[in-house]
């Protein structure tokens, strides 16, 4: 069966206002060797953490430094705001969103109090990673860019294989 209707890529977001670079860059193994999935990170200049695409809110930690999405084409977003943060204990995050919310691309999920993450955590550098990435159904296709605006810059697009 042919698919001439071939949809379109499905544009991500970048979730947080910062400087853009590689999950191999991010000083944690989980992250850096892909264990959750690939992926890209952020670390962020200023400003909350917003939906990087339409969707529904699949997690919601109890620690409040992280928030998982399935989008609506299926992939599976998690924003994990910085590093060690679960130390934390919710302390400098404030979630406005709940498991089950529908949310849309650029919507408010996390407030960050991004100077006591950066006095109290290991860093502020925050990996955006597809958990569902391994089961190989989507091709994802990352931003070359350096720097991006909240909820305006691409951060990568998703495509059928």
């Amino acid at each position: 069966m042919f698919n001439f209707f071939k949809k379109a890529p499905v544009e991500f977001y970048i979730p947080v206002n910062g400087k853009i670079v590689s999950l191999e860059e991010v000083p944690d193994p989980v992250f850096s060797q892909k264990m959750m999935g690939d992926g890209i990170a952020v670390m962020p200049t200023n400003g909350d953490i917003v939906s990087p695409a339409k969707g529904t809110v699949i997690l919601v930690a109890a620690t409040k430094h992280a928030v998982g999405l399935r989008a609506e084409d299926g992939s599976e977003i998690l924003i994990h705001v910085g590093l060690e943060t679960v130390a934390l204990d919710g302390k400098g995050f404030r979630v406005a969103v709940k498991e089950g919310d529908k949310v849309t691309a650029g919507q408010l999920l996390i407030e960050v109090d991004w100077e006591y993450i950066g006095t109290n955590a290991k860093s502020t550098i925050t990996p955006v990673v597809i958990t569902n990435s391994q089961e190989g159904k989507k091709q994802y296709t990352f931003t070359e860019e350096k720097e991006g605006t909240a909820g305006k810059t691409v951060l990568f697009t998703a495509s059928a294989k």
